[in-house]
C-alpha cells in the first residue's frame, strides 16, 4: 500500500525500472520520413557530408509516450483506492445481524458493510453463513458461497420487533466449531448479549461492527391534564437536538393527513424529551398514528388505539339530583367509572342528541316523548351505542311489553324481581360466569358482588342469544340487541347500589371498558384480556411503514397483553367487536442502554470507505494516450494532411440533402392539426369544461389510463387531448371523457348535432359527476341535476345499472366492481333487449353486438387513474392497502372500458359457437 492506495498485483511495477531504456530508444528511432523523389538529387550522389547530425524524437513525444508506458503498468498492476485490511483467517465464516427495529435507521450502512464482509470472504475462498437474529435458521447452518449470499442481500430487511438472544443462545450452542463470528449489532444491550457472546467465543474469533448514528424510540403518546404527550428517549450522542413529532389521521373525508405537529426538544445531556400536542377532542379521537418526522423505523412509530380516543358520553337520569344524596344518585357511580377515561357530557336528551355522542346512557328513564324516540331512533340506527339501566321507573312501566322495540333488547316482565328482601324468592343472587362470545368473557368475577333486585326479561327464542351476562339461576343481567348500525343494552338493574353491589366493584369498570364506552390510558394486562380473541388490522415492518394484516391469524387476548413481539406478534393494530389495542415496538417502560462487549471482542465502526478498482481507469487513459501519440507521430510525419482533407470530404458529404430536392413544409390549421393528432395513434379525448382544475385533472386521468394500456395491453395509445364541442370533430375519438360540474355552461344546438351524431355513428360519451362519496348518480347532487340538463337534448338509450353479465365486466380483466376515487352506487350503460335470454352452458345472455353509447356514474375515475409525468398517482385513493387495491380495480375498470370501446361485445360471440360447429359439419 502507498498511503490509501493499494496494487493487487505489486510486482508488476518493477517494468518502471526500465523506463530509462525505453526512453533512450525511442528517443534513437525518430518519425519516419516521407519519401519524395526529386530529380536535382541526381547532382548529389557521392558526396559525402563530414557534419551530419541525426535527427532526434522531440522530447514532447517522449514524455507522451512514457506516460502512456507508465499508465499501463500501473494499470496491469491492479490499483485499488482506499482497501480494505484483510482480516487473517481461514475456514467456514457466519456472519450475524441483529437486524432488529433499531437497525434501520442506518440500514443501508449496514447492507453495504455486509457486502464488504462478503467480499473479502469471497477473496479468500471461505464458505460463510449468514444470519439474522430475527429469524433464526432452522436446523443445520446453510454454508455457502459467499457470492450466493451477496445476491440475496439486497432483500433483506429490519424486522419491527428486538432478537430474542436467549433462542439465539441456545441455537448458537448446537453449532459445531471451529467458526469465525462477524457481528453486525445493533448497538443496544438486549437481554442475553452476554450470554450468546460467550457461545459465539466458545466457536471461534468473533469481531462486532455496530454503528455510531444516534437510536431515538417514541413511546406511546398519554392523555394527561387535556393534553396529549408523546415521550422520546435517545441513546447516544447528547449534544441538543430538536425533532417534529407528526400526528397522522384521517380528515372528516377520510382522507390521510398530518393532523398535528409539534416539536421534542433535547437539551444538552439529556436523554429524555416530551412533544405537547393541544387537540380538541374531535381532532385527538382522528389520530391512527404518531411518528418522527424524517426517521424511519418501528421504533420511531406509535399506533393509537382505544386508550387515546377518549370517547363522548352523555349521562342522562330522570328528575333532579340531590346534591346531599349523591351517593344515591342514579349517575354518581358512571360518574366516578367514566370520568378518568371519557368526556363527560349531561343535560337534556334533545340536546345530547345535537351534540352527537359516541354513547348514550339513560339511566332509569322509561317513557320518552314521540320526538326523542325518534331522534335517539335515528341516532342509533347511525352507529350509536345507548346504555340503559333499569329501576323503578322502568319497572313499573309498560315499556317494551308486547315487543322490544328498537329502543330496547328484550321484552320486559311487569314490576321488577326481589331477591333479598323478607318478601323475596331467597338470598341475593351472584354472577354466573361470563359465556363465550360474551363482551365480559374472562373477566373474573368477584365474590362480594351481588344482585338483590332486578328487572326481568319475557322469554323469548331470541332471549338467550341476546344474553351477555347473567345471575346463578339463569336470568339475564346484561342483554344487548343490535339495531341498524349500533347497538343497544340493557343493565336490569340501577346504575346506584340499589339494587346490586356491582356499581361498588371494579368489575363495573371493567364491563363499562368491554363495552367499548371508557377506555383505559395505559395497557391492559393478561388479567384483562383473558378469553379474548383478537383479529391483526394493520401491523408495522422495521422501516415503520403500516401495512393491512392480510390473513395473519388471530391472537389469544392473553398473549397480546404480555408476549413478547416476535414474527408471530408483530408491532400493529388488533382488533376484537368495537374495541382496538395498538401494540407499539416501544413502550413507557422502554429503556435504551448501550450494549457493553467484553475487552476480549474488537469493536469496529460502521462507516467505511469503499474500495475502488482504479484498473480500468489507468488503461483507458493509457489507450488514451497511445491514440494522441499515433496522432502525433502522423502529424510529424506529414501524413496528417491527407486525412484531414478525407475528414472534410467525408463531412461534406454527410451534410449534403439526402433527398433529390428539399421540400418545404406547409403550414398545418388547427383542425387539420387535430385530425393529424387524432388519427395518428388511438387518442383518449376529454372534454374541455372550461374550468382549467377540472380540464387538467381530465388530462392526467386519461394520460394515467394511457400509461396502463402501454404497459398492460396491445393498445398503444397517443397523448390525451381536449375536445372542444363548438368547434372540434368528435368522429377521430372512440371514446369521450365528460366529467360534470355545477356550474358547466350547456353547449349551443350545433355543438349537441354533432354530439348526437357522434353516438349514431358508435361513439361513447362516459359521463362522471364525481358525487359517488356525498349522493351518487340521481340523488339531487348539484352534479346530478347538471348532469340531467347536460344530457336532455341527448339521443341516449333506455338506461340501467350495470347488470352482472355485461361485457364491461369480462373484456379484458375479470370485475365486480367499477370504483374510481370513490366507491359508489350503480354504474348505468345501455339496457339489455327485453328478449334477451341466458344461452344454455353459457354464462351469459345473448345481447347485442354494439357499444353502450353513454356510461354514466359518480366515482371521479380521472382522478383514481391520474399519474404525473414520472407515472406516480397524484391523487390518494382510499386509505392504505385497500385504497391502492380500489386505485387498482379502477384501472381495470379503464382497461376493460377501452377494450369494450374498440373491440365491441365480441366475447358475447361464444354464444354462437355451437351453430357455427353445427354448420362447419363439427
Amino acid at each position: 500500500m502507498i498511503a490509501s492506495l493499494a496494487f493487487a498485483t505489486p510486482l508488476l511495477l518493477t517494468a518502471l525500472i526500465a523506463l530509462p531504456v525505453l526512453w533512450w530508444i525511442l528517443r534513437a528511432v525518430p518519425p519516419a520520413p516521407i519519401r519524395r523523389r526529386f530529380p536535382g538529387v541526381a547532382l548529389l550522389l557521392g558526396l559525402k557530408d563530414d557534419d551530419s547530425q541525426t535527427d532526434k524524437t522531440p522530447w514532447w513525444l517522449l514524455l507522451l509516450r512514457m506516460t502512456a508506458l507508465t499508465a499501463a503498468i500501473i494499470g496491469f498492476a491492479g490499483p485499488v483506492l482506499n482497501p480494505q485490511a484483510e482480516r487473517a483467517g481461514e475456514g467456514p465464516l457466519l456472519i450475524l445481524m441483529d437486524s432488529s427495529w433499531a437497525s434501520a435507521r442506518d440500514w443501508s450502512d449496514r447492507l453495504d458493510r455486509a457486502g464488504l464482509l462478503l467480499d473479502e470472504a469471497s477473496r479468500a475462498g471461505r464458505p460463510v453463513a449468514l444470519v439474522q437474529l430475527t429469524a433464526l435458521p432452522p436446523g443445520d447452518l446453510a454454508l455457502q458461497s459467499a457470492n450466493a449470499w451477496a445476491a440475496r442481500l439486497p432483500s433483506l430487511e429490519p424486522a419491527p420487533y428486538a432478537p430474542d438472544l436467549a433462542a439465539a443462545t441456545g441455537w448458537a450452542a448446537g453449532l459445531d466449531g471451529p467458526l469465525e463470528t462477524w457481528w453486525i449489532a445493533d448497538g443496544l444491550d438486549h437481554a442475553g448479549r452476554a450470554d450468546l457472546t460467550a457461545a459465539l467465543q466458545a466457536l471461534g474469533p468473533l469481531s462486532v461492527f455496530q454503528g455510531s448514528r444516534d437510536v431515538l424510540a417514541l413511546a406511546p403518546p398519554r392523555f394527561e391534564d387535556g393534553t396529549v404527550r408523546a415521550a422520546l428517549t435517545r441513546l447516544g450522542q447528547l449534544a441538543p437536538l430538536s425533532v417534529e413529532v407528526i400526528a397522522h389521521g384521517l380528515d372528516p373525508a377520510g382522507i390521510p393527513r398530518d393532523l398535528a405537529r409539534a416539536t421534542a426538544s433535547f437539551d444538552a445531556g439529556a436523554a429524555e424529551a416530551e412533544a405537547e400536542f393541544d387537540l380538541p377532542p374531535e381532532l385527538r379521537n382522528r389520530i391512527t398514528r404518531f411518528e418522527v418526522a424524517g426517521l424511519r423505523g418501528a421504533g420511531t412509530v406509535a399506533l393509537t388505539d382505544d386508550a387515546l380516543q377518549r370517547r363522548q358520553v352523555a349521562l342522562i337520569s330522570a328528575g333532579a339530583e340531590d346534591e346531599q344524596q349523591a351517593l344515591l344518585s342514579p349517575l354518581h357511580y358512571l360518574r366516578q367509572a367514566l370520568d378518568p377515561t371519557a368526556d363527560l357530557i349531561e343535560g337534556a336528551l334533545s340536546d345530547m342528541l345535537l351534540a352527537s355522542p359516541d354513547v348514550i346512557i339513560l339511566a332509569d328513564i322509561a317513557t320518552l316523548s314521540p320526538e326523542e324516540e325518534d331522534g335517539l331512533v335515528a341516532w342509533v340506527d347511525n352507529g350509536g351505542l345507548l346504555v340503559r339501566f333499569a329501576g323503578p321507573r322502568l319497572a313499573a312501566s309498560d315499556v317494551a311489553r308486547d315487543a322490544a322495540g328498537p329502543l330496547m333488547p328484550v321484552r320486559l316482565r311487569e314490576g321488577g324481581r326481589s331477591v333479598g328482601g323478607a318478601m323475596s324468592w331467597g338470598e341475593p343472587k351472584a354472577l354466573s360466569p361470563f359465556p363465550d362470545g360474551s363482551p365480559f368473557f374472562g373477566l373474573a368475577i368477584p365474590a362480594d358482588v351481588q344482585v338483590s333486585a332486578q328487572v326481568m326479561a319475557q322469554p323469548d327464542p331470541e332471549l338467550s342469544a341476546r344474553t351477555i351476562a347473567s345471575l346463578t339461576d339463569g336470568t339475564p343481567l346484561v342483554t344487548r340487541a343490535a339495531h341498524g348500525q349500533g347497538s343497544v343494552v340493557l343493565f336490569h338493574v340501577t346504575a346506584n347500589a340499589e339494587w346490586s353491589s356491582l356499581p361498588l366493584s371494579g368489575l363495573f369498570v371493567q364491563m363499562l371498558e368491554r363495552l367499548a364506552i371508557s377506555t383505559r390510558p395505559v395497557a391492559p394486562d393478561a388479567e384483562d384480556l383473558a378469553g379474548t380473541v383478537w383479529t391483526p388490522e394493520q401491523v408495522l415492518d422495521g422501516f415503520g411503514t403500516l401495512r393491512d394484516a392480510g390473513t395473519r391469524p388471530g391472537i389469544e387476548g392473553a398473549v397480546l397483553a404480555e408476549a413478547p413481539l416476535s414474527a408471530d406478534l408483530l408491532p400493529g393494530l388488533y382488533a376484537a367487536e368495537d374495541r382496538r389495542i395498538a401494540r407499539n415496538v416501544i413502550t413507557a417502560d422502554t429503556v435504551l442502554a448501550p450494549a457493553d462487549w467484553p475487552a476480549s471482542v474488537p469493536v469496529e465502526g460502521m462507516e467505511v470507505i469503499a474500495p475502488t478498482d482504479l484498473m480500468a481507469a489507468f488503461l483507458t487513459g493509457a489507450l488514451a494516450l497511445l491514440l494522441l501519440d499515433a496522432i502525433a507521430s502522423l502529424w510529424l510525419a506529414g501524413r496528417l494532411s491527407g486525412l484531414a482533407r478525407g475528414a472534410a470530404i467525408l463531412a461534406v458529404v454527410l451534410a449534403l440533402p439526402q433527398g433529390g430536392q428539399a421540400q418545404e413544409a406547409t403550414a398545418l390549421t388547427p383542425e387539420e392539426e387535430l385530425a393529424v393528432l387524432a388519427t395518428r395513434d388511438v387518442v383518449l379525448a376529454y372534454v374541455l369544461t372550461g374550468d382549467a382544475e377540472l380540464d387538467e385533472m381530465s388530462r392526467a386521468g386519461l394520460q394515467g389510463l394511457s400509461n396502463v394500456l402501454w404497459q398492460r395491453t396491445s393498445v398503444e395509445p397517443g397523448p390525451p387531448l381536449g375536445v372542444d364541442l363548438e368547434r372540434d370533430e368528435l368522429s377521430f375519438f372512440p371514446m369521450l371523457y365528460w366529467p360534470v360540474s355545477p356550474d358547466q355552461s350547456l353547449p349551443s344546438a350545433a355543438a349537441y348535432r354533432r354530439l348526437n351524431d357522434y353516438l349514431r355513428s358508435g361513439g361513447m360519451i362516459v359521463f362522471d359527476t364525481r358525487d359517488a362519496n356525498i349522493g351518487g348518480f340521481g340523488s339531487g347532487t348539484p352534479e346530478g341535476r347538471r348532469l340531467r340538463l347536460l344530457a336532455a337534448p341527448l339521443d341516449i338509450p333506455p338506461l340501467e345499472p350495470i347488470p352482472p353479465d355485461h361485457i364491461l365486466t369480462r373484456t379484458f380483466y375479470l370485475l365486480q366492481d367499477f370504483p374510481g376515487r370513490h366507491l359508489g352506487r350503480d354504474v348505468w350503460v345501455e339496457a339489455a333487449p327485453p328478449d334477451a335470454q341466458q344461452v344454455e352452458g353459457m354464462p351469459f345472455r345473448n345481447l347485442n353486438d354494439g357499444v353502450t353509447p353513454v356510461l354514466i356514474g359518480g366515482n371521479d375515475w380521472a382522478a383514481a387513474w391520474a399519474q404525473d409525468e414520472a407515472g406516480r398517482a397524484l391523487f390518494p385513493v382510499g386509505r392504505g392497502a385497500t385504497g391502492e387495491r380500489q386505485r387498482e380495480i379502477a384501472l381495470r375498470f379503464g382497461v376493460n372500458l377501452v377494450m369494450h370501446v374498440l373491440s365491441g361485445n365480441y366475447k358475447s360471440d361464444q354464444v354462437h359457437v355451437p351453430a357455427l360447429l353445427e354448420r362447419l359439419g363439427q
